[in-house]
């Protein structure tokens, strides 16, 4: 069974007011997503796929920006008009959402008191305020952006997966020429619990693995070590 794609858009709102001109509206949706807060105007969708939540939900609840769910279904208007935005892009047969209602996402690290049905939960979209540039250099359109949390997360950033445990992983330890930090290589490579859940997708120098803390990072280290064996004085029948 074929199954159509489906792209969900973002509702851009200038003064208040939804964008409607097709020229400028597919100008802002195709904007970078550094230029939008990190909130990308188009978001494909697909039975199953990973997804990363983008901002704080319920932190108590264990939804915050960050966690990793698996998108499940998407409830929309079905008189959406099937309008064809980024021929260029997606598969001539996508189906792009303007006004989507919710998404329901499965997290298995939500703690909730009792379980929905299906294991899923509901997300609502947020709204965020951006500044986009569009037409002309020097003209500047203050937007309101309506969407929903979310970004595909078949790959993530090392930044994004600090502190989580990942099942399975492929990294690349090949740096790129800016100075690099100690996490750039410490943090993927300690993602997972086994070393053969740990490829490495190709080559790299081993002075990747020699880069050392700045003064900031070593004073910290010699901090965290001191207030260690003070404890280990105070407290010697515990530790």
């Amino acid at each position: 069974m074929k199954i159509r794609p489906i792209v969900c858009l973002t509702q851009d709102y200038a003064k208040g007011t939804r964008i409607e001109d097709s020229q400028l509206r597919k100008a802002i949706l195709e904007l970078p997503d550094n230029k939008t807060e990190h909130l990308p105007g188009y978001l494909p969708l697909v039975p199953g796929m990973p997804v990363l939540l983008t901002e704080n939900i319920a932190a108590e609840l264990g939804l915050s920006n960050g966690t990793r769910g698996i998108f499940r279904q998407l409830v929309y208007d079905e008189l959406s008009d099937d309008i064809q935005f980024d021929k260029t892009v997606f598969p001539k047969h996508t189906k792009f959402i303007a006004q989507p209602k919710y998404v329901l996402v499965e997290f298995s690290s939500c703690k909730l008191d009792s379980e929905l049905k299906f294991d899923i939960k509901e997300l609502l979209p947020e709204t965020l305020s951006k500044i986009a540039k569009v037409a002309k250099p020097t003209t500047k359109i203050s937007i309101k952006r309506k969407a929903l949390p979310l970004i595909p997360a078949y790959s993530i950033t090392t930044h994004k997966s600090q502190g989580q445990t990942l099942n399975k992983i492929i990294a690349d330890l090949v740096m790129p020429p800016d100075p690099v930090e100690v996490g750039s290589v410490y943090v993927p490579l300690s993602r997972v619990k086994r070393l053969d859940d740990l490829p490495i997708v190709r080559s790299f120098e081993f002075s990747s693995l020699q880069v050392k803390p700045s003064a900031a990072q070593a004073e910290e280290l010699n901090r965290l070590d001191t207030i260690a064996k003070n404890t280990r004085k105070r407290f010697p029948s515990i530790l």
